[in-house]
């Protein structure tokens, strides 16, 4: 029986971080998707705040998806091997949430003129600041692919998360292009085993 089952639409989403982290860590676990329909009356109950994702852990629940992915990154020891470490990993995240509001603001704007305009206005100003950010932090640990040592950590997990949400969620063509830093991270993510092993579930079964 999975000690953790992950629950959250079948979409990317802020569960798609989640999945990367616990196929990353080679531990058994259960991907629970649902469609919008089943939400309501089928999973919306156990969630604990009314919102997915969320997690069944030893039969309790959790929810918030930033809580969850620091939890899910500490117990796989995906969190840094220091407290220093452990620092920049948060600092990183927490980029990536501000980022994330930015993203938040196209998906919820009705109004299609303003629309294209906060999309310009990210592709033109919110990716290369935040990029911008991310590649000086790679430059600073070597250019390794890795924000911290030579090994996956959370931060890596979801600024990787973040540039294929651009792919394949706002369509952005390439958004790593002229970022040779995240361009190695990408790779790293995707060459760790387990991790490849769900991405080539995944793709099969597209």
């Amino acid at each position: 029986m999975a000690s953790i089952k992950l629950y959250y639409f079948n979409s990317r989403g802020r569960g798609e971080v989640l999945r990367l982290l616990l196929a990353a860590s080679g531990k058994e676990w259960e991907d629970v998707r649902f469609t919008g329909e089943e939400w309501p009356e089928k999973y919306k109950p156990n969630a604990p705040f009314g919102q997915a994702p969320y997690i069944e852990h030893n039969g309790k629940y959790y929810g918030q998806s930033l809580a969850i992915a620091n939890f899910l990154a500490r117990e796989f020891g995906l969190a840094g091997k220091t407290n220093l470490e452990s620092l920049r990993v948060a600092e990183v995240v927490q980029l990536v949430q501000d980022f994330i509001s930015c993203l938040v603001k196209i998906f919820y704007e009705k109004d299609d003129a303003k629309k294209v305009e906060l999309f310009t206005n990210l592709k033109e100003k919110d990716l290369p600041k935040f990029f911008g950010f991310f590649q000086k932090l790679l430059k600073e640990n070597g250019a390794n692919g890795h924000f911290v040592g030579n090994q996956l950590t959370l931060a890596d997990v979801w600024v990787y998360d973040i540039i294929k949400a651009l792919e394949e969620t706002l369509k952005v063509e390439t958004p790593a292009k002229d970022y040779a830093e995240l361009q190695t991270l990408t790779a790293k993510v995707e060459a760790q085993p387990n991790i490849k092993k769900y991405l080539d579930k995944q793709a099969a079964k597209a």
